[in-house]
């Protein structure tokens, strides 16, 4: 596949803007979709985003001008030490128990890493599509934050959603987690990305909803997804995008990189109402 002029590749699904061809040049029934148009297009954006990484990239950024507006905080020469506000920390403490790493081994020496949470008393798990494909279909694995390790079937796929369900064995013991109610997510709320990064397991990162109902395209589906700027990099893939009450907002999928140098503070995520639909037509189904 063709090296991505800009975005660069991301770690999860290909993610091409609805703006380029899948081969990264700038489409022409796109205004704009012109090489020097498109770069300087590009430029905005990367700069404007920047913007939002500098506000809210770090752990306990995202919450870090509702922090200083407080009186009982110190002026701006100790804002490096503004403490994460309590609530997300207590999010925090309320959802890495009921993440899971999953890891996948395939024929040939495939294999892929990945994460995964809890939605349901029945050990149902929700995770992503792509993280199964990449193992070639082989085994599933998931590794509990206790460090129990359960074999994994899998329920259904739906490659479409990029979404999968697994279940494991009762005695895993896997409390769920709570989601969100449709339409309640906002601009601008502080989030959690929680996963296994790079095998890193119960990894926690801190952002805002940078945006909604982004339309970007990820493998040869095009999708709405959550735009966040907290920190997703390879293993955080079907991982969730939590609020500061510790409900889902959506699945981390995929984020766009330049030159494939890692996070830039541009992630996606399953937004939760297209989670909670996939999730039950596969449970439906499979059982």
């Amino acid at each position: 596949m063709a090296v991505q002029t800009g975005l660069g590749e991301p770690r999860g699904p290909w993610f091409v803007s609805p703006e380029l061809d899948p081969d990264g040049r700038g489409r022409r029934d796109v205004p704009g979709g012109g090489g020097a148009d498109r770069r300087r297009s590009w430029q905005g954006r990367l700069l404007a985003a920047a913007g939002v990484v500098a506000l809210s990239t770090l752990s306990g950024a995202a919450a870090g001008a509702w922090v200083a507006d407080s009186p009982d905080v110190p002026g701006p020469e100790a804002a490096s030490a503004a403490p994460v506000p309590a609530e997300l920390v207590t999010a925090a403490e309320r959802t890495v128990p009921g993440v899971v790493s999953v890891l996948v081994g395939g024929a040939a020496g495939n294999s892929a890493t990945g994460s995964g949470f809890a939605i349901d008393d029945q050990q149902h798990l929700i995770t992503n599509d792509h993280i199964l494909a990449k193992g070639g279909g082989g085994a599933v694995t998931v590794e509990l934050p206790d460090g129990r390790r359960f074999a994994a079937e899998v329920v259904g796929r739906e490659p479409g959603s990029d979404l999968a369900v697994l279940r494991v064995p009762p005695d895993a013991g896997l409390a769920p987690l709570p989601l969100a109610k449709p339409g309640a997510t906002r601009v601008g709320e502080p989030v959690l990305a929680v996963g296994s990064p790079l095998g890193l397991a119960g990894t926690v990162t801190a952002g805002i909803v940078s945006a909604l109902d982004r339309q970007v395209r990820l493998g040869t589906n095009r999708h709405r997804a959550v735009q966040t700027d907290a920190s997703i990099n390879p293993g955080n893939s079907g991982g969730p995008l939590v609020n500061a009450r510790g409900e889902v907002v959506g699945v981390n999928t995929a984020i766009a990189t330049i030159d494939g140098s890692g996070s830039i503070g541009i992630g996606f995520a399953i937004p939760i109402e297209q989670v909670q639909q996939s999730a039950d037509a596969i449970i439906g189904k499979g059982g």
